[in-house]
């Protein structure tokens, strides 16, 4: 095998992003499209000329067809779909998060062990050059110590959406729904990127409105014991202000500004180093399409049994300190991990 056919497990709208990625990739195909209407899924494809559809997801996955899939359902059927492509025998990139609790991700992981079928986390951010050029500033320590990371993620969910007939996904509790898990994990896990580390204790706050989901959250992340001196992260995202997203790295040795640290990576985004002396300066990224690295990377994991970029365990992390910024909010208390 030289080239992963790739199925998409729902016709969620993210899948816009994912196709033309399958599609430039050296060494993948788009394949199949599942629905659980037959209709559904033959207009889909149709529309995005995919050769084949299928009226169920369990018929894509036994179908023989396919050897990964993208998994795009909503939060809460993240568990219960990518354990059963394992089973299936088929290879699994799951949209973030990976799971809502660390039962769900202990058991995704003993799935993928006992079929040797790869999984990993769909976080396209983290495959991309910019942020492999920021890591390897931290690694190389030309921020000296860190001492301080702070990063947003910020989007409007209009009026429409928030009609009882049009309920958006992200306000639906029993759909996983929430600012934190949505788009608050960006941050979350890119502050965890660059410490190498979880948080040893976090401190959370929401604002929870009128469906029980948290509309806005801001978390507090300490990398060193609780009373003891050590590099903080601060984060927060919100469904009720406009468009935003940004991340600041704060060292002993300088300061590192990124636009647009997320997505919308083709829109002006810069990476600026403000030193302890001197002049700030523009540092440079090789311009790649934002997607693309996340299936390039999935490709090589099958086709070369390498283990994916993001590993589980760093998943099943983004996971635990999600849980503890909520149990923090909701017990209005420090919590150590």
């Amino acid at each position: 095998m030289d080239r992963i056919r790739w199925g998409l497990l729902s016709t969620a709208n993210i899948n816009k992003k994912i196709i033309p990625a399958i599609r430039d990739s050296s060494r993948g195909s788009l394949v199949a499209v599942a629905s659980r209407s037959a209709d559904r899924a033959r207009a889909y494809a149709s529309s995005w000329s995919i050769p084949r559809w299928f009226g169920s997801y369990e018929d894509m996955l036994t179908s023989g067809e396919i050897d990964a899939v993208y998994l795009s359902l909503p939060n809460h059927l993240h568990a219960e779909w990518t354990i059963r492509a394992l089973e299936g025998g088929v290879h699994v990139l799951c949209e973030k998060p990976l799971a809502l609790s660390l039962e769900q991700a202990d058991a995704m992981t003993a799935a993928s062990r006992r079929t040797g079928k790869f999984l990993a986390e769909a976080f396209m951010y983290r495959h991309h050059p910019q942020t492999q050029r920021i890591g390897e500033w931290i690694q190389e320590g030309k921020l000296g110590d860190l001492v301080k990371l702070r990063g947003v993620f910020d989007f409007y969910l209009g009026e429409k959406q928030r009609q009882p007939d049009n309920l958006n996904i992200r306000l639906r509790p029993e759909f996983g729904g929430g600012s934190l898990w949505d788009v608050g994990v960006y941050p979350l896990s890119m502050a965890q990127y660059l410490m190498g580390k979880p948080p040893a204790w976090v401190f959370g706050s929401g604002d929870w409105g009128a469906t029980g989901v948290d509309e806005s959250f801001s978390g507090m992340l300490g990398f060193s014991p609780p009373g003891e001196p050590g590099p903080t992260a601060q984060i927060s995202c919100s469904f009720q202000a406009p468009f935003r997203t940004s991340f600041e790295i704060s060292g002993t040795a300088g300061h590192l500004l990124i636009t647009r640290p997320f997505t919308n990576l083709d829109q002006g985004q810069k990476i600026i180093y403000y030193p302890a002396d001197g002049e700030p300066q523009e540092l440079k990224a090789p311009k790649k399409s934002l997607y693309l690295g996340e299936v390039e990377d999935f490709n090589r994991a099958v086709l070369e049994n390498h283990p994916p970029a993001l590993s589980l365990e760093e998943s099943r992390n983004h996971i635990r300190t999600a849980l503890a910024l909520y149990q923090s909010a909701e017990e209005k208390r420090l919590v150590r991990l």
